[in-house]
């Protein structure tokens, strides 16, 4: 998948926690003569460039990303209150802008506008359960915006049971499913990396994976606040 270009680097916080939390690809360049220089080999997917720390050189990465042979699309600014006056005339430079502060997910509520205006799709395919955010492209798994480090089997058992929330599996099927027919490990592999998944997702979070008693696991039923 298509990265979105952000500017400045280091992109701000706020704004990429936003990104994380959607899903969405992206790197962060510091100059504009950088878009050029550091484009990945199939292009930017658009641009998310923020004004608030250096406006000069924001729009003057908004005029690079505009004056291509093929201008890039869409382009999303980002400034302060105090900058808005200075847009006008300069509304070819970028498709659509946010003002700071802003609720936090009006970031990626106005990027899937723009994608879809122009008929492209960017949001990848998520797993999202309350707090858990899970990336099927990017294997990539988050809680309540915090990234986990998970290894590849604890990733696909985490899946496996998100995928399928409420449902009821004995660790039999949990090691034929996710491991594999060929897999000859016991059902204490399942135990273990059960065990080391609730420790990653944190004591706060550890009941999205259920013990059923003297059956197996589930994906948790629990309802969570929004």
């Amino acid at each position: 998948m298509q990265p979105l270009l952000c500017f400045p680097d280091p992109f701000p916080a706020e704004l990429a926690l936003e990104l994380e939390r959607g899903g969405y690809p992206w790197r962060a360049l510091g100059r504009p003569e950088q878009a050029e220089l550091d484009e990945p080999e199939d292009g930017w997917s658009g641009a998310v460039v923020c004004a608030a720390d250096d406006t000069q050189a924001a729009f003057s990465l908004c005029r690079r990303l505009r004056s291509r042979e093929v201008p890039l699309r869409p382009v999303l600014l980002v400034v302060d209150a105090k900058q808005v006056a200075e847009l006008e005339l300069r509304e070819d430079h970028f498709d659509d802008f946010l003002v700071l502060p802003a609720h936090p997910q009006e970031l990626s509520a106005r990027l899937a506008h723009l994608f879809w205006r122009s008929g492209r799709g960017l949001r990848p395919e998520l797993i999202e359960h309350g707090p858990l955010v899970l990336n099927l492209e990017t294997y990539q798994a988050i809680v309540a915006g915090r990234a986990l480090d998970l290894t590849f089997m604890e990733y696909e058992l985490l899946r496996f049971l998100a995928a399928r929330p409420g449902k009821v599996f004995t660790r039999e099927t949990l090691l034929s499913r996710v491991w594999g027919y060929e897999y000859y490990g016991g059902a204490r592999t399942v135990d273990v990396h059960v065990r080391r998944l609730r420790a990653k997702l944190g004591e706060e979070h550890a009941h999205l994976i259920e013990t059923v008693r003297s059956v197996g696991y589930r994906f948790g039923q629990g309802t969570w606040a929004p």
